[in-house]
């Protein structure tokens, strides 16, 4: 086979390599094209050098091409991948810091909240530049892959005014499964069926079986409760599970922030959340991780590189969604997978313009969802808040309208849980100028924003968190990675 499959945002090294060699890992692909591109020069001759290395040490004839030139790589494309941090660590870096002034204490901040708002902000004017590209230069069926957060807002835009055939891609079901397996016993995922549904990020196990054996809410419960290390790294998400009666795709950490209940208050947050990984509830812990993974990767560099001369193990191919699309598409192995769409009657009870995720099967004739699933109430209405904030927030960042920006931010959950429309207001208004560079539909509204700040009452707090971690430094992060080697 012969076609060619655009890269965006190239430059995140670590996922691109593995998305890659799990392509890769499709026989019938080694002949293809994949086109690199990112914004940063440098991030995309280091991928390149590695991705180069890997087609030499497999001996395959895989042309990798990488060039700062989006339209470019676009041309001709069969497939496109986006997996773009708009504004970087910089802009990320306000997402958690300014809506700390205001008492809202994130762990991530990259789906909603206030955080994850703003993200997509300046994600969804660059998605309408990517779509654009697209339909003018790309193959005519060409599909459009989407792995950046905030994934229902991009994937939104890029349908709804986008126009071009747009899944997004997520692994948090994956993930989910993977611990669902463990607690209960299971030797692997592959005993396991399950029907998960939902929303990214907010996707619900609503049927369980392990080994055709129907699990029910109390033998979950007891076998989370009962495992040494999930009971304390997972407690919010056992919590949950209690109460709805069915557990949550998402991880700890990211799901205190979209509730309304558990992140309101300090003291509640260090009830809920576990210190031994950021990914489990820390204040700001994404942010954390990400900038220590960056400075590691930037300092061994070297060692990156000559992991890359070793052999394609297929039997290590990932869990990643995107290389058993394009296998299924391509060849005609049916895979079923989870996959962010529009919504259009696929769970009875959430919008028809929301974007989903649920199950679905691949073939040659596309992405064919399972219809007809309906959520526990409890569920939905969890899923419909964050709904009617997405819808919002996409319409905001459409339009430049920076009164229902904060009307977005006011109906969040949690930030309606912590702060007053007042600080809701001056909150957006700091957020905007701080992040002007990256939110050109807004330019018009900045000036009047910044005369407001200079003569703004509201009051706030420099405040790190209630469960803030500083940043390692490489020693630091290299007597650790030591310690953990030698115990292993």
């Amino acid at each position: 086979m012969s076609f060619k499959i655009a890269i965006i945002g190239a430059g995140s090294v670590g996922f691109t390599k593995k998305l890659f060699t799990d392509i890769l890992c499709v026989p019938e692909f080694k002949d293809i094209e994949f086109a690199l591109t990112d914004v940063s020069e440098h991030n995309l001759q280091m991928i390149k050098a590695i991705l180069d290395r890997i087609v030499q040490a497999n001996r395959l004839p895989t042309p990798v091409t990488a060039t700062t030139d989006r339209r470019k790589a676009l041309e001709g494309a069969r497939y496109v991948i986006s997996c773009v941090r708009v504004g970087g660590l910089e802009a990320y870096a306000d997402d958690i810091r300014i809506p700390l002034k205001y008492g809202i204490d994130q762990c991530v901040g990259d789906t909603i909240c206030a955080g994850g708002i703003l993200y997509g902000q300046r994600n969804i004017p660059v998605i309408l530049d990517f779509c654009k590209d697209i339909r003018e230069v790309a193959e005519t069926n060409v599909k459009f892959l989407n792995y950046a957060n905030p994934m229902a807002m991009n994937t939104w835009a890029a349908i709804e005014y986008g126009k071009v055939d747009t899944v997004g891609l997520c692994h948090g079901v994956q993930h989910g499964a993977e611990q669902i397996a463990e607690v209960l016993g299971a030797k692997s995922t592959q005993e396991l069926d399950y029907v998960c549904s939902g929303i990214n990020h907010q996707t619900w196990f609503i049927d369980l079986r392990l080994n055709g054996r129907p699990i029910g809410k109390d033998e979950l419960v007891a076998a989370f409760e009962a495992h040494p290390v999930y009971s304390r790294q997972e407690k919010l998400r056992i919590d949950v599970l209690k109460r709805f009666g069915v557990y949550s795709t998402e991880s700890n950490g990211h799901l205190s922030e979209y509730l309304p209940w558990y992140r309101k208050r300090p003291d509640e947050i260090t009830r809920w959340i576990d210190m031994s990984d950021w990914i489990h509830g820390e204040t700001g812990g994404y942010l954390r991780y990400s900038t220590e993974t960056r400075n590691w990767f930037e300092t061994e560099y070297p060692q990156f590189l000559e992991a890359a001369s070793k052999p394609i193990d297929r039997e290590k191919r990932s869990n990643e969604h995107a290389s058993h699309i394009l296998e299924a598409l391509e060849t005609n192995r049916v895979y079923r997978g989870h996959f962010n769409v529009k919504n259009n009657g696929v769970i009875t009870n959430l919008p028809h313009d929301a974007i989903i995720e649920s199950p679905g099967f691949v073939d040659r004739f596309g992405i064919n969802m399972a219809a007809g699933i309906t959520l526990p109430e409890a569920c939905a209405a969890t899923c419909i808040a964050s709904i009617n904030v997405q819808r919002m927030s996409v319409h905001a960042a459409i339009s430049g309208d920076i009164d229902l920006l904060k009307l977005a931010v006011l109906h969040d959950p949690l930030v309606g849980a912590v702060s007053t429309p007042e600080e809701v207001w001056q909150m957006v208004d700091e957020m905007v100028v701080a992040q002007a560079a990256w939110l050109p539909q807004y330019a018009h509204a900045v000036p009047a924003a910044r005369e407001r700040l200079s003569t703004s009452k509201v009051k706030t707090r420099e405040w790190a968190g209630a469960a803030r971690r500083s940043i390692r430094s490489i020693e630091e992060l290299r007597a650790e990675k030591a310690a953990l080697k030698q115990a292993g």
